[in-house]
């Protein structure tokens, strides 16, 4: 039941561990070690001292090695699974389709790990280049320190130590450790792969003090963090030169114009609203339709939803079940009261039964309230009406956030138009702005963020390149 700490491919005991519970069955799922600052900064040593050892492998080993971690997850992909159910509540169909894009996120970097190359540069386009030869490489950077939220504890995680591992760095996780029983189960399948020991690293407990010691640590050449805007602001703030990328949080929008077959889209808009419970960075939290079309799509969705089946999240025909934490559950109710309370209305859902908040749907919403304005992370979705596309565009944008939006429209000139005024790092046309699959560049504007995840960018983020010149004169 006890889950220890991973320092240089060897399991750590520690003085404290912490209890955590599984979010349905509040059964206790494991105990999982409470790191100390000296236990960090022995991780991030061990990383460091293994970093030689990455250096020496070449391309076809590190892409041979992510290959070996694949196929370890598809040979146990209904026990990660099955893990990621248990862990954060995230309904089984759910859990399984993260593994399979596990899976490809891995393969992805395998791929990418023998493309990793620089260009060669024309010195003679200058009058001072003659004679002159010049190319650039891309070499890793060292150690890179990952903090990873609950959401996605495979994928997510993924996306961190494929592209870290590709590029020839090594790497110390730090996983939400809510959902560290599937960071333990990475740990156990990476072992069985060729990866040096020290190369990959796990550390539980205060995010706050392992935070400050990766910030704190000379050795630390990056951190990637994928969680709440004010940690992530916090973090690049005090990290000096340390290279940094965050992923934080999103209001996503859609916008639906006239003309448009609901029926052709009403399950992508219930799955971009309500999948793992609405707890996804590009959750759809925010419909703006054009007021022509709204009793009808109210009616569409409204049906849609009914549909869904609440319940057990290990039951594999589960669609939606209870949220992270009674404490976050409890916080999104508390918006849905204040919304109505500032003149929204309850189209369907807006309360809490047998620990499930109920997929919920506030119509007419002022753009103050904080369902609208800030991220929900719930099962929580308004829609409000506009009559023009210009209007839905400034609606989107009048946010902090811009990570995705999406647009559903017949009109080439429409989606052209909004493609280029969307104030976002992704417009999704003709779908949800959830879409996402693991090799696109994927990253936010504003307070949404910095930097590019999607293994090639993320492998430019997590390498230096260097310049070399010939002076053949």
């Amino acid at each position: 039941m006890k889950k220890h700490l991973l320092l240089n491919g060897e399991w750590r005991m520690t003085d404290q561990y912490l209890d955590v519970y599984a979010p349905y069955s509040k059964e206790l799922i494991g105990q999982f070690a409470i790191a100390t600052e000296i236990d960090v900064q022995q991780a991030i040593e061990s990383a460091h001292a293994a970093t030689s050892k990455m250096a020496m492998l070449t391309a076809i080993q590190r892409a041979q090695i992510l290959e070996q971690l694949s196929n370890l997850f598809a040979e146990h992909r209904e026990e990660a699974a099955t893990i990621i159910s248990l862990e954060s509540a995230k309904p089984l169909k759910y859990a399984v389709a993260e593994i399979d894009r596990t899976i490809e996120t891995y393969k992805f970097a395998a791929e990418e790990a023998k493309r990793l190359a620089g260009e060669l540069i024309p010195m003679d386009a200058s009058k001072g280049g003659e004679g002159r030869f010049a190319y650039t490489l891309r070499e890793p950077i060292g150690v890179i320190t990952a903090i990873t939220p609950f959401n996605f504890p495979q994928n997510l995680v993924a996306h961190k130590v494929g592209p870290a591992l590709a590029a020839g760095n090594t790497i110390v996780l730090k996983p939400a450790t809510q959902t560290a029983l599937s960071a333990h189960f990475l740990a156990k399948l990476l072992a069985q792969t060729d990866l040096p020991a020290g190369a990959f690293n796990l550390v539980t407990g205060s995010g706050k003090l392992i935070g400050d010691t990766f910030l704190a640590h000379p050795q630390v050449k990056m951190i990637t963090f994928t969680g709440s805007p004010a940690v992530g602001i916090s973090l690049r703030n005090r990290a000096g030169l340390k290279k940094v990328t965050l992923e934080l949080g999103s209001n996503a929008g859609v916008i639906v114009d006239g003309g448009v077959p609901l029926e052709n889209i009403m399950d992508r808009i219930v799955m971009g609203a309500f999948s793992n419970q609405g707890q996804v960075c590009i959750s759809l939290q925010r419909i703006y339709v054009m007021d022509n079309v709204l009793d009808s799509f109210l009616k569409q969705f409204t049906e849609k939803i009914t549909q869904l089946k609440l319940g057990n999240p290990l039951d594999p025909t589960t669609d939606l079940t209870t949220m992270i934490s009674e404490t976050e559950q409890q916080r999104a109710y508390t918006w849905i009261q204040e919304a109505v309370n500032e003149g929204a209305q309850i189209i369907t859902g807006g309360r809490i039964e047998n620990n499930i908040l109920l997929p919920t749907v506030l119509y007419n919403v002022p753009s103050h309230s904080r369902v609208s304005c800030e991220e929900i992370f719930a099962p929580v979705v308004i829609i409000n009406t506009v009559s023009t596309i210009d209007e839905a565009i400034e609606a989107i944008n009048d946010s902090n956030y811009g990570l995705q939006a999406g647009i559903f429209t017949t009109s080439i000139e429409t989606a052209f138009k909004a493609s280029k005024k969307l104030q976002v790092g992704g417009v999704i046309i003709n779908d949800v702005p959830t879409y996402r699959v693991d090799h696109m560049p994927y990253g936010g504007v504003k307070d949404s963020g910095t930097g590019k995840e999607g293994i090639k960018y993320a492998i430019e983020e997590m390498t230096e390149m260097k310049l070399v010149i010939w002076n053949n004169n």
